[in-house]
Order: structure tokens, then sequence, then C-alpha cells
């Protein structure tokens, strides 16, 4: 089997990649449906922002209580329970915009309710994957649950906006919630004996904070988890500043908008596949990319027209994934396995949590001063924010601030876990 795909051998993630990218089609469909939605109702760029703030402010409220639940109880079981509701809140906001009684603030409730389900799922999902193939092949398993993501966001925007036209967007959002019975029959079909389930943590008290610290310990993590955090908060908002580039700068229809997000996902599969090939990452390949992301954004603001802007995304899609696939094996291979819940909840509280603070901004950004300055200014503070966690961690390791010395943790197999997130949201 090719290295690229070597884990799927794996019966176990077979089974989980087959539902996985089912049910990521259907969330990159309603991420595209939800922000028309808000459009229709309100023509505002800041209640976009508010509503994807919304949707992510869970993770920066619940994750680290998430992450001791999922190194507390069997992650299949919790996993089951976080499918079913976050497939719940997707129905429901389905019918209500399908009956004609939607309104903005239910939409913004809805989101929330959302948000709490992402919230419990992706740490438990992301330490998951350990545990379906072992640590042998754990590194090619994080960038094909990247791949797969990826995949979906190629597919599921340009087919949410040919949808949205025909069908309008209720029923796209039904459809999405209808596909996690996908991932649920999926954890249905494992064979548990097949799984390489650790014991579960024993409670105690502190569990939390002793997650913390032994982030705070680790300069080496610190400086990839900062670097995280301003490009998620400032950097990763495409579904919202592709949505107002198509309609403000470009006076583009749901279809053009749609086609955007598959375009930025050629890219980002791509990203993902190459990090798939990789045998250890490094925590200077994450500042990089980092900063190449930063670039490649503020570059995507400045162009003048809906060709040119579409040609760039597929090189945004690339630096994003290489950041966050780089970030996310560097963090997973770098922890003790005892703290892996915890601290995969904290780097996704880093990594989603800001959102509630960045989208608002970006979105008032976009809607006071164009929607190009809404790229522009979140490309800017990436850039700024990854060179000053660079500048500040290296300083407290003793580093030199020369390039080759730049930290390397040595990642040599160790058994820990997207991601983005596959269906993250």
């Amino acid at each position: 089997m090719s290295p690229t795909f070597c884990a799927f051998k794996v019966r176990n993630f077979r089974y989980y990649a087959t539902g996985a990218i089912i049910s990521n089609t259907g969330t990159w469909m309603q991420r595209v449906a939800q922000d028309w939605l808000v459009l229709e109702l309100t023509h505002s760029g800041t209640a976009l922002g508010i509503v994807t703030g919304l949707q992510f402010l869970p993770a920066l409220l619940l994750s680290p209580y998430a992450g001791l639940i999922a190194d507390r109880f069997p992650k299949r079981r919790v996993l089951t329970l976080t499918q079913i509701a976050m497939g719940t809140v997707a129905l429901v906001l389905g019918t209500m915009t399908v009956t004609g009684v939607i309104e903005v603030w239910h939409v913004f409730a809805l989101a929330f309710l959302f948000g709490v389900g992402t919230a419990f799922d992706a740490p438990t999902r992301q330490s998951f994957v350990v545990e379906m193939v072992g640590k042998d092949e754990l590194s090619n398993a994080v960038g094909l649950n990247s791949a797969s993501f990826n995949a979906a966001r190629l597919v599921g925007p340009g087919l949410a906006g040919l949808l949205i036209h025909w069908i309008g967007t209720g029923p796209v959002i039904i459809i999405n919630g209808l596909s996690y019975a996908a991932v649920i029959l999926s954890l249905h079909l494992m064979r548990t004996s097949e799984l390489y389930t650790p014991k579960v943590a024993a409670r105690d008290k502190g569990m939390i904070r002793d997650g913390m610290r032994y982030l705070w310990r680790r300069p080496d993590l610190m400086m990839v988890l900062v670097a995280v955090f301003f490009a998620g908060t400032f950097g990763l908002n495409f579904q919202m500043t592709s949505a107002l580039m198509a309609t403000s700068a470009f006076h583009k229809g749901p279809g053009e908008y749609g086609i955007l997000g598959s375009i930025l996902a050629i890219g980002s599969l791509a990203g993902a596949l190459l990090a798939a090939r990789r045998v250890r990452t490094r925590a200077r390949l994450v500042i990089g990319a980092a900063l190449a992301f930063g670039v490649m954004v503020v570059v995507s603001g400045l162009m003048p027209t809906y060709l040119s802007f579409a040609i760039v995304l597929p090189l945004v899609g690339f630096t994003a994934l290489t950041m966050l696939t780089a970030a996310n094996a560097t963090m997973q291979l770098g922890i003790e396995p005892t703290m892996r819940g915890r601290v995969m909840a904290l780097y996704m509280t880093v990594l989603m949590g800001g959102t509630p603070i960045g989208s608002p901004f970006i979105g008032w950004v976009g809607e006071s001063f164009g929607a190009r300055w809404s790229l522009i200014v979140g490309g800017g503070l990436t850039i700024l924010g990854t060179v000053g966690s660079v500048l500040y961690f290296n300083r407290r390791r003793g580093l030199s601030l020369r390039p080759h010395l730049l930290p390397r943790p040595r990642l040599e197999v160790v058994p820990q876990t997207v991601l983005h997130g596959e269906k993250a949201a």
C-alpha cells in the first residue's frame, strides 16, 4: 500500500474514515447554508461574525472539561452521544428554516448549541485516532483525517451552493443532520478487540490544572499554541471572509460563493496529503507555515477580481493545512499519553476558542472598512502573533533566535493523535 494511505489497512480506521467523509461533507454544506441564511436574514457582516463566534464560543468555555471527559470515559460512547446531539441541532435548524419560522436569534441560539456538541466531540475524536491505528500509523492517520476533512470541503461548499439555488437553505441543513448517522454506524461496526484502548484516567482533584501546568512547562509546545491561536482567531475565518468577498467585493451569488470554498479546499487537500507522507514534524515547520499562511491571507485580500482571488485561494488552503497538520502532530506526538485528552482539549480551545473574539472583530472590520480589509487585517495579525510567539518562547528556553535553532521537538513515534478538525465547526 502507498505510504500516503497506509493507515487504511486498519479495518476500524477504514470504517471511521468512511463515516467521517460523509458527515464532513454534510457539515461543509451546512456551513455554507447557515452563512447564506444569516446574510439573507440580516445583510450584515457583523451578524455573520456573531453567529460564527457563538458556534465556537463553547470551545473556549468547555474544552478543558471535554478533555477531562475524553480521558475518563470510553471514547466511542462519547462520540456516539456527540453525533446525536449535533445531528439533532442541525435537524431543528433545517426544519425551522423550511417552515419559515426561523429568525436570526434562532440561528444564534442553535449555533451555540451546535458548538457545545463540537466542544465535547473534538478532543475525544482527535485522541481516539491513536486507539484505532496505534502508534506506528498515527502520523499518517492524522494526515488522512485532514485529507478527508478537506476532500469534504472540496465537495461540500460547491454542492451546497447548487442545492441552495435549487431547493433552498433549509433542506441543505437537514441533509447535514442526517449525515451524522454515517459516523454513528461506523462507530457501531468497529471491532473493540482491535482497538488500542488505554486505561481511563482515575478521577482526581485538579486534573484540568495538571494539564495546564504540563503545557506551561513546555515552551516548545506553548510556542506552537500561541501561533495557532493567532491564526485560528484572526486568519481562519474563511467561511465568513469568503462570503463577504463574494457578496460585497465581487457581487456574486451563492453558487460562486460555494465554488470559492471548493477552490480553497484544493490547496487544503494537497497540504493534507503531503502531511500524510511526512514521517515526523518539527515546531519550526509550524512557525514557517503560519507565517506563510498570514502572508497569503493578506495577498488574497489584495486581489482585484473574483478570478484572481480564486487563483490565490489554493495557496491559502495549502499553507493553512500545512500549519494545522504540523501543529496537530507536534502536539500529539510530544505529550504524555496520560495527558492526551486534556492537552488536546486545550489545543482545541486555543484553535477554536479565539473565534468568538476574532470572528465578530473581523466581521466588523469587513463591514466598516470593506471586505478586503477583513483579510488584510486577519493575515497581518497572524504574522505579528507568530513572530511574537517565537521571540517570547525562544527567550524562555534561553535559545538564540537564529532560524536553525528554532525548537525541534524530537518526535519519535509515541502513541497519540484535525484537525482539523473533521467535524470541528
